[in-house]
Parts: C-alpha cells; structure tokens; sequence
C-alpha cells in the first residue's frame, strides 16, 4: 500500500475521495491526521488551487499528496462561482448561504439558460517540489434548478440538476454520484495516471 496525504479539510469531500479511492492501492491519510491546516488558495484557475494544497501538504507530511479544486461554472454568470465556489457568499459562508445567493442570482434566469457544470481538478505531487505533477480533469454537466430537491451530498448538489437524468446531484445514492461525477471523473483518470 502507498501512503498518500489527501490535502483537504472539507469532510464532504474527504468521504468521497477516500470512497473513490478504496482499493486502489493507496492508504489515504488526511491532512489533519498531520495537524496540517488548509493554506490560503489564492490562485486564478483549478489547476493552481489544487497544486497549492497538495503542494503544502506534501511539504508538512514528508508524504506524496493528492488534492483537488473544484467548483460550479454557471454559464447565465459568466462562469462564477467558479474558483470562487466554496465562498460564493462570502467569507465565512456555508453551503446554505451560497445556495440562497445562487438562487438569487438567478431568480430572473428562465429554464433552458440555467446551464451549469461542476469542474474538478485533480493533482497528485511525489514531493513538494515535484516538477511534473500528474493533473487530471473532469466535467459534471446540468442546469441549476429553481428549487433545492435531495439531502445528499454536499455544496451545490440540491440545486445541480444532473444533465440527461432530472435528478439533482443531491437526490443521487452517495455510491452513484461517486460513479460519474466531476470528481469521479478526475480522480479515476488520475488513477488509471498513477497505474502506468
């Protein structure tokens, strides 16, 4: 087994990354099983957050680190929440405040122009200073729905209708949405990465 530090400290995404990551050859320790706090994530895409956090628990564990960014790009706000997702209302927000500012943000939007994806970036680092990360991407195509339907998951998932099936990302089983999301996606393909 390899030991990999999972650089986040958001537990939603903690369950769904140690789930995906189950028999994959990897024993997955948290960052806070280090004392490793989150760093500030200042960067301008994806990409760059997740290097950061994976970087900087790569540093303080001694350990390789595999770390993700995701977020919701909805196409009627020009691409936000985007990197900004996790805040969308502001500092010390939660999921129940972003949600309610999405909905506002939208209360003028008519179905059909609702269109939205979640975007995850995956990265895995040998070492803090790994000159050549393995980064790997994945699309979790929708719309934003007008109301919140399910008690799954986590974020945006009760607003986050998933494209071709009418359910919302929260009214999927835990073990369906960790088939076929934006996370799912990225991770599986960082993994078939780490395999060759």
């Amino acid at each position: 087994m390899r030991r990999v530090v999972l650089a986040s400290g958001n537990a939603g995404k903690l369950r769904e990354m140690q789930a995906l990551l189950a028999g994959c050859g990897f024993e997955v320790l948290p960052q806070s099983a280090f004392g490793i706090e989150s760093p500030h994530e200042d960067g301008a895409s994806f990409v760059d957050n997740a290097l950061i956090k994976a970087r900087h628990a790569a540093r303080l564990s001694g350990l390789p680190a595999i770390a993700d960014d995701s977020g919701l790009d909805v196409d009627a706000l020009g691409g936000r929440p985007g990197i900004h997702s996790a805040r969308f209302a502001g500092a010390g927000c939660n999921d129940e405040d972003n949600n309610r500012k999405l909905l506002r943000e939208l209360a003028a939007v008519p179905a059909g122009r609702r269109r939205a994806r979640y975007h995850c970036a995956m990265v895995f680092v040998r070492g803090a200073d790994d000159p050549a990360p393995v980064v790997r991407e994945g699309l979790w195509e929708g719309e934003i729905g007008f109301e919140r339907r399910g008690g799954g998951g986590f974020g945006y998932d009760p607003l986050f209708v998933v494209a071709g099936d009418g359910r919302t990302a929260g009214e999927m089983p835990a073990d369906e949405k960790n088939r076929v999301s934006h996370r799912a996606q990225a991770l599986n393909a960082l993994v078939e990465a780490l395999k060759g």
